[in-house]
Formats: C-alpha cells, structure tokens, sequence
C-alpha cells in the first residue's frame, strides 16, 4: 500500500509496478487496505463511515444495499457512531468501507485479532460471500483455522522470506509445515 518502500524486488499490479507510489494513487489503481488497527472514524456514524469517500471509483462502487447484504448488523446499527461499536463491528465496518469503494484486491490484515469465537465465525461467513462475489482477497492471518476455509493458496513467510508456498488442500494435509511454522 505504499507504507513502506521494499528493499529488493518489485510490486506489479496488471503488469504496471506500484513501487514508490503513495497510498492514495495504490487506492486509485484499485487497492482497498483494512489494517490489523482497524481505522474507522469514531466520531462519524456507520453510514457516514461507509459513504465517506467512494474514492474516485464512480458508477463502479458498491451500493449501500449490496454492502448492508453483507453485514446486516452495521444496517441495524447505522446511525451509531463509530466509537459505539464492538471491536467484530468495527472490523465489518472497516471491511465495509473498503468494499464500498469497490476496490479490485483487499488486502486484509489480521481480521480475527482480538475477536470472540462467536465473531470470528460472522466475519468467516461474510468473507466466503465477499470472495463469492468475484473480490480478491489477499489475507494476512495467523488464525489458521480461520483462513483455510476459504483461501485458495497459503504462503508463509518466516523471517522476511517466503518458506512455504502451497494450495489450500494441500497446507490442511501437511501438518509438518504447519507444526514447524505455525506451531499446531
């Protein structure tokens, strides 16, 4: 997303690389970030989260109906602010926000974190309808248990390189992998 420049190598989107561009042109090419933190505006109220700004993505944007198909709670809770809402709500609030831009990837940093069980499921549920509507999703997640229910590919990195890099189906039966890197 342009927070931090690579040492080595290079970040392509559609052929074009994106190295050294600032957030704001990353989000117009069609990058959506939801960080770890969340970010929502406390003060504002779900609806003026989700309408505020459709950034440049035009007729392209999601509209609040197809959003609020996503996460009926936020419809319920849309004249709340920001700060009124549970740490599950404000995750959807920030996934949400994304969505409605309309945005060509998400990337998705550590959506469960500090989540009860209860939540964690929803935003499971909401993620397997988000990726069955065409989005891309790339997902940094430690939740494994979380992430294989709808991921296509894993790849684990470990000290700054990637070690692993498998399908799905194959990460759930390799269970070397996953007790020498990820401890289960």
């Amino acid at each position: 997303m342009g927070l931090l420049t690579p040492k080595s190598g290079t970040i392509t989107l559609k052929g074009r690389s994106i190295v050294g561009l600032p957030p704001h042109e990353i989000a117009r090419r069609g990058i959506g970030f939801v960080p770890e933190e969340r970010r929502i505006f406390p003060s504002l109220t779900v609806l003026e989260n989700i309408t505020f700004p459709v950034w440049g993505r035009g007729e392209d944007a999601w509209s609040l109906e197809k959003v609020f198909s996503f996460f009926p709670a936020l419809k319920a809770r849309a004249n709340s602010r920001g700060s009124q809402l549970s740490g599950g709500e404000q995750q959807m609030l920030a996934i949400a926000r994304i969505l409605r831009a309309k945005m060509e990837l998400i990337l998705l940093d550590e959506p469960t974190e500090g989540l009860a069980p209860l939540l964690i499921r929803s935003i499971g549920v909401i993620m397997k309808g988000i990726k069955g509507s065409g989005l891309t999703i790339l997902l940094i997640e430690q939740n494994t248990r979380f992430a294989v229910q709808f991921a296509d590919s894993h790849h684990i990195l470990h000290t700054g390189e990637i070690v692993y890099s498998e399908t799905n189906d194959k990460f759930k039966d390799d269970h070397e992998i996953q007790k020498k890197y990820l401890g289960i």
